[in-house]
């Protein structure tokens, strides 16, 4: 069964947003999304009394688990998205908007798949599970969605990986230097 998208925003949206979303929901297995019936966007995320976080109104996204009979369901804040601060935050905010889109329906994926349907997983294990399979599929969505830079730069791509680490390990080690 399909999940249904229902944009509530008051805020205007790019014109692909559905299709972006189908598309994160293509690279997903089916059986991860078991029981989930809907997708909300919204401008803020509605105030929840279980969450107790003092900056709600710039969370991005809100996961509701299965209470009673109400089958779980997303809630994404498109306004937290679209910044509308100044001009240059709303072009950058314009530029990332799908990737970051991607990237949290993928979050949300993520916490359903291991809140519901993953088992074994203790609770102080569950951030850092919910990371690595959030990053796993956006990089399989990333390559899905690959144009011709992404397949011009894929040869050198281990060169440049195995750069980013060694500069990781020499920023670590010199943070530790400063900070003993």
């Amino acid at each position: 069964m399909p999940i249904k998208i229902e944009n509530q925003a008051t805020v205007k949206i790019p014109k692909k947003t559905e299709n972006t979303i189908q598309s994160v929901f293509e690279v997903i297995p089916k059986e991860h999304m078991r029981g989930l019936t809907k997708l909300v966007l919204v401008d803020k995320v509605i105030p929840d009394s279980r969450v107790p976080l003092p900056n709600l109104s710039e969370l991005p996204g809100l996961y509701h688990p299965k209470q009673g009979n109400v089958q779980p369901w997303y809630e994404i804040a498109v306004g937290t998205l679209l910044s509308a601060d100044g001009w240059f935050k709303r072009i950058a905010a314009r530029l990332n908007f799908k990737p970051n889109l991607a990237f949290l329906v993928l979050s949300l994926q993520a916490q359903h798949y291991h809140l519901t349907l993953s088992h074994g997983i203790k609770k102080h294990q569950l951030e850092g599970a919910i990371r690595s399979y959030t990053e796993k599929y956006h990089e399989l969505w990333r390559e899905q969605q690959a144009g011709w830079r992404a397949k011009l730069f894929k040869p050198i791509r281990p060169w440049l990986d195995k750069w980013a680490r060694k500069l990781r390990k020499r920023y670590t080690a010199e943070q530790k230097r400063k900070s003993a």
